[in-house]
């Protein structure tokens, strides 16, 4: 499995840049996990958007799903898209349209973001949309998927991945938003690779938490032991080498940080 990382920002942009979205492949098949805002644009410049064949969203935060809304768009009115021809394209009567994976409810949020403009139905008409739960198991094409719910401030979902393409697969885990959770390290337990939010410079100092600093994310892996760790959700503003430097001390070996456009091979 290849692993590039589209986005990697928290809630707000980094200058230039774009909130959560991840491109898995192997030879045969493509996923989007997470389309944050900013995602479409820089997914259009490593893949055609009508290759992609599903989209998996961990939980219905703006900055993991908003960037489903310009997609749709160019699914339902791209030139290329369209029964009739529209120079320089043929015409087709079989547009793309790739499934979505979502989290228990999605229709109806989806239907109320976009009924605010008169298209309550704009993202299950440009995609094939199912909702999953933590008992789901979805395949897409050589990829198996499966989901562990986490503590966050919605319902959101890890997410686990593994190929059988045949060329030895690999086994990538993604922790999406959480708080310190034991049901994390379990779900991640052995994973190739995790990809885990290093969001907070130190813990939600009132309330309820939703998110890890570097030190947890580091601790979390060495738990769930791992094999190599990737850090993201973590703004341009805070300092990437004391970052890296908290999570390592923590896991006891290297740790990465997510660039946009950095590729890891799984």
């Amino acid at each position: 499995m290849r692993l590039t990382v589209l986005g990697k920002s928290p809630s707000w942009q980094d200058a230039g840049g774009a909130c959560s979205g991840y491109l898995l492949e192997d030879e045969t098949t493509t996923v989007l996990i997470d389309a944050g805002n900013g995602v479409f644009s820089k997914l259009r410049e490593h893949i055609d958007y009508v290759d992609v064949d599903a989209v998996v969203i961990s939980h219905l935060h703006a900055d993991h799903f908003l960037d489903l809304i310009p997609y749709a768009y160019a699914l339902s009115y791209a030139p290329r898209q369209q029964p009739v021809p529209v120079p320089p394209w043929p015409g087709t009567e079989n547009p793309a349209r790739p499934r979505l994976i979502a989290p228990p409810g999605a229709k109806d949020f989806f239907r109320n973001v976009t009924r605010n403009w008169g298209q309550p139905e704009l993202i299950e008409t440009a995609f094939e949309l199912e909702e999953f739960d933590a008992s789901s198991a979805p395949t897409v094409g050589t990829f198996g998927f499966s989901f562990c719910e986490v503590p966050h401030f919605i319902q959101t979902f890890a997410i686990r991945a593994s190929s059988s393409d045949g060329n030895g697969g690999g086994d990538l885990a993604y922790g999406a938003d959480s708080s310190p959770s034991e049901e994390l390290v379990e779900f991640v337990s052995g994973a190739d690779l995790l990809l885990i939010e290093a969001t907070l410079p130190r813990p939600e100092r009132s309330g309820m938490r939703g998110h890890l600093t570097p030190a947890e994310a580091g601790e979390h892996a060495r738990a769930a032991g791992v094999g190599h760790v990737v850090l993201t959700h973590i703004s341009d503003e805070l300092d990437w080498t004391w970052a890296r430097k908290e999570a390592e001390r923590a896991f006891g070996a290297p740790v990465e940080l997510a660039r946009e456009g950095s590729v890891f091979h799984i």
